[in-house]
């Protein structure tokens, strides 16, 4: 086998931050290392796509596009990568056609060369358009294989897998370990055979987790891979990737040497490392739960997910219980690499079925358009149970997901209207609608400030001396938390001014104490007979057309068993509720738009 130099990508300002920090990190972090990184020698730097449209936008006042141009402008001589989730684009759905042709477009105008694409059903049909907008546009199409364990992904799968993407246009092909479940002669067995296979480049990508990705990135070299991705030590291990210093010195003085210099890598790793401490975010470390990866198969991200999302239904000591059920629920619907967006379907049915005491009681749209089809083809059998109770008389759809989505850009424009400046505003709004209007409204030409100030107001604050930066911050969270529509704080001349719009002000938050009293005397004040249905979840409330969608649900109303009355928003997933049998409803009692907390009650209706 012939040894050759091996090319490195550096994840640092995508993947990294992402799998650590929230993908917390801000342009103005990047910016001052961005030339020093450009001399390093990467093969690429992966910067964007994943979830860095979506988090700026959403929780850093941030445009995704200004990001990508403005790294370009520091970058010059080392291509820009970025994670494309096939027909799903940088967003958790399908999208039609021609917005994947668009968003691609722009993508390579504002600098991107090399466009990874993956599906998270390995479904080939759902990467076709993706891969015929970048080749039409200029980029680079790097095709992934998400690899994953299960009855079905045998190795003739991934193989399989790969001689299809090349034949649809691959100019390199991408092994992508997003769970770290490969193991050392696992990899070298996968790569030695698709490299017998095929002759275009393969890169491997691995998260640390479990700890086992330094060894696979070397059984895979031997086995002739091409590239592999590493981050800078400060945001390298856990869930992120393998340091790149490690691998560098691992393969210094060999046939592989990346004729990378360790000290740069040392002087940037410093620098991140100072953005580690002012901002307080976290290191990566491999705990007990992550080596049980082994066993559950739960990637370390849906795992901080799912931490997040228990956390939030105060139900944190049932993650235990949670990641006992994930594989249950896989395997029940055709074992679905988890990577976004199964990761968080499959992850959601889990945290329901646990929270709600009775499986498959509560099944987010996400859930019932997957099993019904609208993501792709998945990869084994499902229940008959599960797929009876979702499909009823219904049959799977067998056309390519996307080719059935009727929207257009011209509709998405005319949606938004004047708030949309271009095609890349429009862009946002078709892929993050709530947040991308919201964004537009706080940044159109003489608006006042909403919500918070921009991070460069807060930057110029800060050198001033007129207010410590943590204090500002913290001001900015308490009012954002709070019930007050607009605040003004002056301290050493200088005034700052915050303010919400209507639509955004927080309801006052009411305590479990007060709900709870509230519950028990709903239940002593109405007849005996009636019944409640519940909240199985935090969520937002949302009343539910009745079955000849003339209008909600209401009171007086006769419902059937199975019946959905009510939406509940919550873990970024849709959750239909439905009533347990037959009855009439006597009370609404909650109102529409509004927040309801765990076991709260939402109905009284007499069973028939």
């Amino acid at each position: 086998m012939r040894e050759k130099p091996i090319l490195i990508t550096d994840t640092t300002l995508r993947d990294a931050h992402q799998s650590l920090w929230a993908t917390r990190m801000r342009t103005e972090d990047m910016v001052p290392v961005l030339e020093k990184i450009d001399k390093v020698g990467y093969h690429s730097l992966e910067v964007w796509g994943g979830a860095t449209f979506d988090a700026p936008l959403r929780f850093l006042d941030e445009n995704p596009w200004d990001r990508l141009r403005t790294v370009k402008a520091h970058v010059r001589k080392t291509p820009l990568q970025m994670l494309l989730r096939g027909q799903n684009l940088v967003g958790y759905k399908h999208y039609p056609d021609d917005i994947i042709r668009r968003f691609v477009r722009h993508a390579v105008q504002n600098g991107m060369d090399i466009f990874r694409i993956f599906d998270a059903l390995n479904d080939t049909r759902n990467l076709q358009v993706p891969i015929e907008a970048v080749k039409e546009a200029g980029g680079h199409v790097q095709a992934s294989v998400c690899y994953t364990i299960s009855p079905v992904h045998t190795l003739e799968h991934y193989v399989e897998t790969a001689l299809k993407l090349v034949e649809m246009g691959a100019d390199s092909i991408c092994i992508k370990d997003m769970a770290a479940l490969l193991s050392p002669y696992r990899t070298f067995k996968l790569v030695k055979r698709i490299k017998k296979e095929i002759d275009i480049p393969i890169q491997l990508h691995c998260h640390y987790i479990g700890g086992m990705a330094p060894m696979n990135y070397l059984k895979a070299i031997e086995a002739g891979v091409d590239i592999i991705d590493t981050a800078s030590a400060p945001l390298a291990f856990g869930n992120s990737q393998p340091a790149v210093e490690m691998l560098v010195a691992a393969l210094k003085d060999t046939a592989y040497d990346t004729g990378i210099e360790l000290e740069l890598l040392y002087e940037i790793a410093e620098y991140w490392e100072s953005v580690r401490e002012r901002r307080h975010f976290q290191r990566g470390v491999t705990s007990l739960t992550h080596m049980k990866v082994f066993s559950h198969q739960v990637p370390g991200g849906m795992i901080s997910n799912l931490y997040s999302q228990l956390q939030e239904q105060k139900s944190l000591d049932r993650l235990p219980e949670v990641l006992e059920e994930i594989p249950k629920v896989r395997a029940e619907v055709g074992y679905p690499p988890l990577v976004t967006p199964l990761s968080q379907i499959v992850g959601t049915q889990a945290v329901l079925n646990v929270l709600s005491g009775k499986r498959w009681g509560v099944i987010p749209d996400e859930m019932k358009a997957y099993v019904k089809g609208y993501y792709g083809m998945p990869p084994g059998p499902m229940s008959s149970e599960i797929e009876k109770k979702i499909l009823g008389d219904g049959k799977r759809i067998t056309e390519r997901p996307g080719s059935l989505l009727t929207e257009t850009f011209e509709d998405y424009a005319k949606e938004i209207g004047d708030l949309a400046k271009n095609e890349e505003d429009v862009l946002m709004y078709v892929l993050f609608p709530k947040i991308a209007r919201e964004y537009l409204e706080r940044h159109q030409e003489g608006a006042e400030k909403a919500v918070f100030l921009t991070s460069r107001e807060i930057q110029a604050v800060k050198e001033d001396e007129y207010m410590d930066l943590e204090q500002v911050k913290e001001l900015i969270k308490v009012f954002e938390q709070s019930d007050v529509g607009e605040l003004s704080v002056e301290e050493d001349g200088v005034k700052i001014n915050l303010r919400k719009s209507a639509s955004t002000v927080v309801a006052p938050a009411v305590d479990d104490g007060s709900l709870a009293a509230e519950s028990s005397a709903a239940k002593k004040e109405y007849p005996d007979g009636w019944r409640e249905i519940t909240a199985p979840m935090v969520g937002t409330f949302y009343r539910s057309s009745a079955p000849d969608a003339e209008h909600f649900v209401e009171v007086g109303d006769e419902v059937k068993k199975g019946q959905t009355v009510c939406i509940l928003e919550a873990m970024k997933l849709m959750n239909e509720i439905a009533v347990e049998e037959d009855g009439i409803i006597r009370e609404i009692l909650i109102e529409n738009a509004q927040p309801v907390e765990y076991g709260q009650p939402m109905f009284l209706y007499e069973p028939f």
